[in-house]
């Protein structure tokens, strides 16, 4: 029920902002707004303040919405409106309130992600847990329990560093745009200041997904490698393990963090039988061995090691707010690397650089806002933020059914001299629905594979 209402009220927010964006342009520039739209099907609800030519309703179906305005190529407009019609506007007019649906999506993010930044939100510190075996991480040196302090893209201007997620955030752009990136370290494994170079330029960065961060090996951030919730009758019960156990050891090789003891035990199984090891702990300061057999459990296509207990403590949080200014000037600078970085994958799934998996649909976007929505009320702000930003960036797409097709048209006309051809309108009109309807089947089958995957 969550998922369903954190669906609507987002699908509802970001389609009234662009709408309302259209809208608003529309007045202001002397047109006539004869209806504005949120949803389509049956009328919900229907009003018209006194005094406005407009007339306001919320259809059944949230999946869009319109602003119907006073134009001659739809209906016979009075001699007298004439001057109010759409089509009778400047070339400047008409550009202008085309934009501004996708600029109020952009706009909204920009609020949204200063709002968040002047709220504050509590964010794992960006202190690196160990790499994942093989990666690039680890053959960059990476060990585990490092903290960065800077980050950013080789012969660029290294940024500071407040939490992981903007470790995280560095990381997908450089394997995305193709960038390797440096890191500034300082903590156990790096006594004193020093840095690491992430060779990320060469790698395979087709799919944007967990596969992306197990490749580069920095998968979460730090968290002590310490039992909880043992599950009575379970592999770490049996053992003789206990809540609040330190990890130090398994079998031979030392204990980092969680993210490696839960490798361990993951890959403990050996042609489908789990092997059993000696482990060192810590219990209220005494240090015990314990022989722990991990249980064979199907995870997918693999077999793994389980032991019925979580293991790893909860990383160190930091609070992450910033001032009025300092939270605007945030808010923009990510709008704009989100909105560039949705550009880029665009074009790389154009020529074929990207996978086509990287299109999600309504099921994803539903899910999404369940679990942000379940996470608190500033993690699903973030989430609207990022889906306004890709709302304004798809609607300015130059395909002739979006916002983006119609400014296409205007810079044919600006350059010309002469609006495009009737006919030819019609057959790009028809291109555009066909490669929109593709581009819905493609995410809704990608929706579906994750479902069932």
């Amino acid at each position: 029920m969550l998922t369903i209402a954190a669906f609507v009220l987002a699908l509802g927010v970001l389609i009234a902002v662009h709408e309302y964006g259209h809208y608003r342009m529309a007045v202001a520039c002397g047109v006539k707004v004869l209806r504005f739209s949120i949803g389509f099907g049956k009328t919900l609800v229907r009003w018209q303040p006194r005094g406005s030519s407009t007339e306001f309703v919320i259809g059944a179906f949230p999946v869009g919405g319109y602003v119907k305005m006073l134009d001659e190529r739809e209906a016979p407009v009075a001699a007298e409106e004439r001057h109010l019609a759409f089509n009778t506007q400047p070339l400047r007019a008409r550009v202008a309130i085309v934009a501004a649906g996708p600029v109020a999506n952009l706009l909204l993010a920009v609020l949204l992600y200063a709002v968040v930044n002047w709220m504050g939100v509590q964010s794992p510190a960006a202190i690196l847990a160990s790499p994942t075996a093989g990666s690039i991480a680890e053959h960059a040196g990476l060990i585990g329990g490092e903290r960065v302090q800077r980050a950013g893209f080789e012969g660029g201007e290294l940024q500071d560093v407040e939490s992981f997620e903007d470790v995280r955030w560095v990381l997908t752009r450089g394997a995305l745009e193709g960038h390797d990136v440096r890191l500034v370290l300082a903590g156990p494994a790096r006594r004193t200041r020093g840095d690491v170079l992430l060779k990320l330029r060469s790698m395979d960065a087709s799919e944007a997904n967990a596969d992306l961060f197990q490749k580069i090996g920095i998968v979460g951030p730090f968290t002590r490698p310490v039992i909880g919730e043992v599950v009575v009758g379970a592999a770490a019960d049996k053992a003789g393990l206990h809540d609040g156990d330190v990890v130090r050891q398994v079998g031979s090789v030392p204990v980092v963090d969680g993210q490696q003891l839960r490798q361990l035990i993951r890959s403990s199984v050996v042609n489908g039988e789990a092997a059993s090891a000696v482990w060192k702990i810590t219990r209220a300061g005494t240090e015990l061995e314990v022989s722990v057999k991990p249980e064979s459990r199907q995870d997918g296509e693999l077999v793994v090691g389980k032991i019925g207990a979580y293991v790893g403590a909860m990383p160190e949080l930091v609070m992450i707010r910033y001032g009025a200014a300092g939270g605007l000037w945030r808010g923009m600078t990510r709008t704009w690397e989100v909105s560039a970085l949705t550009l880029r994958m665009m074009g790389k799934m154009v020529v074929g650089e990207a996978s086509l998996k990287n299109l999600s649909g309504p099921l994803t976007i539903a899910d999404y806002a369940g679990k942000s929505a379940g996470m608190g009320f500033t993690q699903y702000l973030i989430f609207l933020a990022l889906i306004s930003v890709s709302l304004g960036v798809l609607n300015l797409l130059p395909l002739p059914v979006l916002d983006g097709g119609h400014l296409m048209y205007y810079l044919w006309e600006g350059i010309t001299g002469k609006p495009v051809p009737d006919a030819w309108m019609e057959r790009l009109q028809r291109g555009g629905v066909a490669i929109l309807l593709l581009m819905m089947s493609i995410a809704l089958f990608n929706d579906i594979t994750r479902l069932f995957s």
